[in-house]
């Protein structure tokens, strides 16, 4: 992960290094969009669709930060 995106989201780097791990996109078996989840299950999610990734990560971003502080 480069610097730049730990410095535009801190939250969400500190997770997938400390933590757990990310999955965008719908897929069978999951109703959200955006999903933070470690092992023990599902942290935080979005389930409206994001219309660019950008959008996804600013979601997840400000999910993360209440979610870790």
């Amino acid at each position: 992960m480069s610097d730049d995106f730990a410095q535009r989201y801190p939250h969400i780097a500190r997770f997938v290094f400390d933590q757990g791990w990310i999955e965008i996109g719908f897929d069978d078996s999951s109703d959200s969009f955006v999903r933070a989840v470690d092992a023990g299950g599902l942290v935080w999610e979005v389930k409206e669709f994001c219309p660019s990734l950008d959008d996804a990560f600013a979601a997840l971003e400000q999910g993360l930060t209440q979610v870790l502080n």
